[in-house]
């Protein structure tokens, strides 16, 4: 199948700290990819890259086939590489709805009632259609992250980055998130997911690529991976 993004010896540095060494990930279209690894690894420079928040020093990242290195985030966003984060950021002034119809203009380009159409069509896909109409300040956790997943659909992604977006959640929570995804990613979007509940990661992902100390110490079915020693090794130590 056909790759939708190439990661080729990506390397990024922070002043004498290498966060990423020679990282190299290709994920297919349609795939479900698991992003593991201990706290500062670089999973989350890696996205960073890859979504245009941070720009590699060296390396090449091709999303179905032309070259972003040097696009901004904006611009990634239109070619279809949305991210949620980790943190929900809402726009807590406005409701729930307006918080969808400000990717929605400005990347979608679709304004009145079409957007707020295609809003609350979205909505209705994260469960959250009872809470259009809802200040953002006042939504619940889990409802937050759901809004996060919405406004990152907003955009139209082919690839949407999933930053954590189980952490803190109830099992029930998480499994509600789990199922949100697992339909984006039967609508056709290519899905990578970065968590560190294992049990949710396990179950989602087809492939996991595992980072440490900013390199890629294993790339491979979820059950080589875990059972890798030095994943293990990276995970418990010595």
């Amino acid at each position: 199948m056909e790759n939708i993004l190439e990661v080729n010896s990506l390397s990024k540095h922070f002043g004498g700290f290498t966060a990423l060494s020679n990282v190299s990930v290709s994920v297919r279209k349609g795939e479900r990819l698991g992003l593991i690894g201990p706290n500062g690894s670089g999973k989350t420079t890696l996205i960073s890259c890859i979504s245009g928040a941070l720009i590699n020093e060296e390396g090449d990242i091709r999303f179905q086939g032309q070259l972003v290195n040097r696009k901004p985030a904006f611009e990634r966003c239109r070619m279809g590489i949305a991210r949620s984060f980790q943190i929900p950021r809402p726009f807590k002034s406005m409701t729930t709805l307006e918080n969808l119809l400000v990717p929605l203009a400005y990347v979608g380009h679709v304004h009145g009632h079409a957007a707020e159409e295609k809003a609350m069509d979205i909505l209705e896909q994260m469960g959250l259609a009872a809470k259009a109409h809802v200040a953002s300040s006042q939504l619940s956790q889990v409802e937050l992250r759901k809004m996060e997943l919405a406004r990152a659909m907003a955009a139209h992604p082919q690839l949407l980055i999933s930053d954590e977006a189980m952490a803190g959640l109830s099992g029930n929570e998480v499994d509600e998130v789990l199922d949100i995804l697992f339909r984006l990613n039967n609508m056709g979007i290519t899905i990578i997911m970065i968590e560190h509940i294992m049990h949710a990661v396990m179950k989602f992902s087809e492939r996991l690529v595992c980072l440490d100390a900013g390199q890629v110490i294993c790339d491979g079915s979820p059950q080589e991976v875990v059972g890798n020693p030095y994943v293990q090794r990276a995970y418990l130590g010595d």
